[in-house]
């Protein structure tokens, strides 16, 4: 484990959500002990204005800075800025260089490997992950120069893999000692605890922190992650082009039957484009399976609180069954 993240509160990364995670969930996810990220891309821009990244990388920098000042004791978790690094990502270079700027701690990127962008993290002594689907995106990021890789197994909400957890991390193991994070139905402390006992470092959550108070969700999204479980979540490539995790109640309401959804048009998909699409499709929303353990909307801080408590259960849990003493 980094030693960067050998003091979080539980081994868990706030995973980033395309338009939902901004300054304030972030913070919120530091300050309670576990890493906060957002997509670079979230930092929406109009021409004229002043830099919209520039300001949340300046405000998170600062209040975190603030808060390690007033708690020694009990400092902040890093946080992590997530690259799209993709050729319909127009913004990279300049995002990249903002986040040198401010020496941004844990970068995550997402497709496509780099290793120009992998060279510019570690140019400020950051970490960069990569989130992988498979064994081979995997060997690839790795090759480029990624300190860790955020294995996105079945379940995961948003753009996820279909694999088994068990496999992707065994998989990954064989050969890579590094840090690894996972993804898929992370939504217990106890799924935390099975992701560390498959071989990874710790969990990567996204889809219980739409149902917190400060994420950018409305209303609609965060009591559907509330009222729904995963028997109400459908795979599907047909909106992005890239298969992934949705809830079919949204997708009842934009008029469509979730359970007979057609294939994605190749020919009619370029992932990043600022296009306009259907408009029914921004409000088809992502989620990840483990929403079943989501029963209200609250604080990011109090939902890490419940993680940890689950965790420790489960370590007591798993202690007496093993026969062992939890340290």
């Amino acid at each position: 484990m980094p030693l960067a993240f050998k003091h979080l509160r539980l081994p868990l990364i706030g995973s980033p959500l395309f338009i939902i995670s901004n300054p304030d969930l972030v913070i919120a996810q530091c300050k309670a002990g576990v890493v906060g990220s957002f997509p670079a891309l979230n930092a929406r821009e109009k021409e004229g204005e002043p830099i919209e990244l520039e300001r949340w990388l300046q405000r998170i920098t600062e209040e975190l800075d603030r808060h390690n000042q007033d708690n020694p004791d009990r400092p902040a978790a890093p946080f992590a800025v997530n690259q799209i690094v993709h050729r319909s990502n127009s913004r990279l270079e300049r995002d990249v260089e903002l986040c040198v700027k401010y020496k941004v701690p844990v970068w995550i990127t997402s497709l496509g490997a780099q290793t120009w962008v992998n060279d510019a993290a570690h140019s400020v002594g950051a970490l960069t992950f990569h989130d992988v689907i498979n064994n081979k995106f995997a060997r690839k990021a790795v090759e480029k120069g990624a300190d860790g890789l955020i294995a996105v197994a079945a379940g995961a909400g948003g753009h996820a893999g279909a694999l088994s957890p068990f496999a992707l991390v065994q998989e990954i193991r064989d050969w890579f000692d590094g840090p690894l994070f996972l993804s898929g139905a992370i939504a217990r402390g106890d799924s935390i605890l099975a992701a560390q006992a498959m071989g990874a470092d710790g969990g990567y959550a996204g889809s219980a922190f739409i149902a917190t108070e400060e994420a950018n969700a409305v209303e609609g999204y965060k009591r559907m992650i509330v009222d729904y479980a995963a028997d109400d979540i459908v795979y599907s490539d047909l909106f992005t082009g890239v298969w992934g995790n949705y809830l079919k109640p949204s997708i009842t309401a934009a008029g469509m039957d979730p359970d007979n959804l057609e294939r994605s048009d190749p020919s009619n998909m370029d992932f990043g484009e600022t296009r306009e699409k259907p408009k029914s499709w921004k409000e088809i929303w992502g989620s990840g399976q483990g929403i079943g353990a989501v029963h209200d909307v609250v604080p990011a801080a109090d939902l890490v609180a419940r993680l940890e408590r689950e965790y420790l259960t489960a370590q007591d849990r798993l202690a007496h069954t093993l026969g062992w003493t939890r340290a």
